[in-house]
């Protein structure tokens, strides 16, 4: 994957643009939420991609207060209309985050992000693609962007499972409800283990299995948050149908 930073940790030069955004957002993170973070230690230090399932369009702020919090760069890959918003905008670049062309984009998405990869930094992907349609929030179904990343570089693939921070901006509203003041879980699963499809073509049957894994491991630590098992299947927004369950 190339030259990293010292033992993955980010260098006082690498944090300097995070730190006008993390004086805004981690104080009002803190207000607006009760915040419980699980397993945090199983987050590498050398370069990670951290998959989380999207229930809200506010969680992309507690995911990278979480990552920050714990002496790493998060690096969002995020949809591209964001940095048409002048303010966000610098605040996107300062913090080095990845725009994401939903129809074009030549796979320069991918390349940015092995190459912040290979600094050490923590790569936050959302499968999913966008905030679940699932009608109970569980995780839908995912893209293979992550999974084939993962095979690329060799980092690992680490689940996380998030519930809570959807209540405070549910989707789709544009209008916070912080009350009454609700806690925002997130709990670090262990790597996903893709050793035996490293060395088979990346073919879409490949990243098919992997992504299916990826999401079975996040959709088990959403149901670890939730205290309840998850339905099976898994919500289709192209059909409109939770797929794979039996009838």
């Amino acid at each position: 994957m190339g030259p990293r930073s010292d033992a993955g940790r980010p260098t006082r030069t690498e944090r300097l643009g995070y730190v006008a955004p993390a004086a805004v957002v981690r104080p009002a993170m803190r207000a607006l939420v009760r915040q419980e973070w699980e397993h945090t230690e199983r987050l590498p230090r050398d370069g990670a991609i951290l998959a989380v399932n999207h229930i809200s369009e506010i969680d992309p702020l507690s995911v990278a207060h979480m990552v920050y919090n714990q002496g790493l760069l998060p690096t969002i890959m995020a949809k591209a209309e964001l940095w048409k918003v002048p303010v966000l905008r610098q605040a996107l670049q300062a913090t080095h985050m990845i725009p994401v062309e939903r129809t074009r984009d030549g796979g320069r998405s991918l390349e940015a992000a092995r190459q912040a990869l290979a600094s050490g930094r923590v790569i936050v992907v959302y499968p999913e693609g966008t905030v679940t349609r699932d009608p109970e929030g569980w995780p839908m179904t995912a893209r293979t962007g992550a999974v084939r990343l993962a095979l690329q570089t060799g980092a690992p693939l680490v689940p996380v499972g998030q519930w809570g921070i959807q209540e405070l901006l549910p989707y789709p509203s544009r209008s916070l409800k912080p009350f009454p003041r609700t806690t925002a879980r997130m709990r670090v699963g262990h790597p996903v283990d893709l050793d035996d499809l490293r060395a088979r073509p990346m073919r879409a049957s490949v990243l098919r299995t992997g992504t299916d894994r990826m999401m079975d491991a996040i959709t088990q630590l959403v149901a670890e948050l939730r205290g309840e098992p998850a339905p099976a299947g898994r919500w289709d927004p192209r059909s409109g149908r939770r797929e794979g369950a039996s009838s």
